[in-house]
């Protein structure tokens, strides 16, 4: 078991930048794949950034140079830094774990935090 605790979303204006957080404690966190995804009103959840523990990363292609996700792994949290927001960015933004292969999809993650709203203005 994993469980995720996602901080730092907010309302902005556009052009600005959010960094969210996603503390991870449990089961070894370096076992699995971790990764962004949101969901916004009425659209199904999509893949915003995932990565591995050795660095590897895939991106969206609505947020390719604009999101950059890392990790901490001494403390066991992973960083979404999104910068030049838009409206369409505006989502509940969840935290994810598992899965056995580096994927955007969310069907193959099986640990999800709460999740956290980002709201961009124009």
């Amino acid at each position: 078991q994993v469980q995720l605790v996602e901080s730092g979303g907010g309302s902005v204006q556009a052009g600005g930048s959010l960094r969210l957080s996603c503390a991870a404690s449990g089961n070894t966190y370096s076992r699995y794949y971790m990764g962004w995804f949101r969901q916004a009103p009425g659209k199904e959840r999509e893949g915003v950034a995932v990565s591995d523990s050795d660095g590897l990363t895939v991106y969206a292609d609505s947020v390719k140079g604009r999101f950059t996700v890392s990790e901490d792994n001494g403390k066991n949290t992973l960083y979404l830094q999104m910068t030049s927001l838009k409206p369409e960015d505006t989502a509940v933004y969840y935290c994810a774990a598992g899965g056995r292969v580096l994927s955007l999809n969310y069907l193959r993650y099986n640990y999800w935090g709460q999740g956290t709203q980002v709201t961009v203005s124009s």
